[in-house]
């Protein structure tokens, strides 16, 4: 997993400009187009818009439109749910793709959609039922949604526009809606049902994880006795002196020469300050 996360974070690093920037806005349009659609063909046929769904029967008659258009089925209910599901996803996205870049975002939404539909044709293979259908992307829609609970966890939003609520106890309702689907379509012995949801957290995990890993790292280690202590050492002698930084070797202090930078050594024994030009010139204290 943190082999997949770092090379991900390789090929971010060298691609910055791959994707679609503004991605959840085309996602948008194109779930109102198809609502609207649905709309004007539901007195005629209700199933006249069946082929943008993903079926492995579709895909194995060539129909590999299929792969990506089910993304633009919405399956949110009336027009006002419809409007409240696609603002929050939209913002939620648009922000994600700010925090990540566009690269990371369309990395992380586009593996989302991959994983469904190879899922969605493991489980058609295993069963035997070529026509296990996916329709819409709420889990991969629900997956960003706890990426960004996972990123702004005390972010409030106003459910039904009246009770604020902060994204981490709406990510534990997210959570049980995962399980809850899983729970349903095991009962049922709908297996797409089940395929959706795991693969949704699969990419979840994948992506995120390792940086959920790190940042706790980095937080042990800012609570750590040592680095606690350094920060009250600097704390004091800036408190003491008047300056920030003094060199040392030549004695030169950022009151002094404010265009000067100065680094600390982590080879000495203390908390020894150094200018940039002693930081590597140095003799290294061995004692107190």
């Amino acid at each position: 997993m943190k082999k997949i996360y770092d090379a991900m974070d390789r090929f971010c690093a060298r691609h910055p400009r791959f994707g679609i920037p503004n991605l959840m806005r085309y996602i948008v349009i194109g779930n109102v187009i198809v609502y609207l659609l649905t709309m004007f063909t539901a007195q005629n046929d209700a199933n006249a818009l069946s082929f943008l769904s993903f079926h492995l029967a579709g895909l194995l008659h060539g129909e590999i439109w299929r792969i990506v258009t089910f993304v633009f089925v919405p399956s949110y209910g009336g027009p006002f749910f419809l409007v409240i599901a696609l603002y929050f996803y939209y913002w939620i996205g648009s922000t994600l793709e700010r925090q990540w870049g566009t690269a990371r975002f369309n990395l992380y939404y586009i593996s989302g959609v991959l994983l469904t539909v190879i899922g969605t044709v493991i489980a058609s293979l295993i069963t035997g039922n070529h026509y296990l259908t996916v329709v819409g992307a709420d889990y991969v829609n629900l997956s960003m949604f706890l990426a960004f609970a996972l990123l702004f966890p005390d972010t409030q939003v106003l459910l039904f526009f009246i009770l604020p609520i902060k994204m981490k106890w709406l990510a534990i309702l997210d959570g049980a809606v995962f399980a809850l689907g899983i729970v349903q379509s095991l009962m049922a012995g709908y297996w797409a049902g089940v395929v959706q949801p795991v693969v949704a957290l699969l990419n979840f995990v994948v992506f995120v994880w390792p940086a959920v890993q790190g940042a706790v790292a980095r937080k042990q280690y800012q609570h750590r006795p040592q680095t606690v202590n350094f920060k009250k050492a600097v704390h004091q002698q800036q408190q003491q002196k008047g300056y920030h930084h003094k060199c040392a070797v030549c004695g030169r202090t950022d009151a002094d020469y404010p265009d000067l930078q100065f680094r600390y050594c982590s080879k000495c024994v203390g908390y020894h300050c150094f200018c940039q030009d002693h930081i590597f010139n140095h003799v290294h204290f061995t004692e107190e």
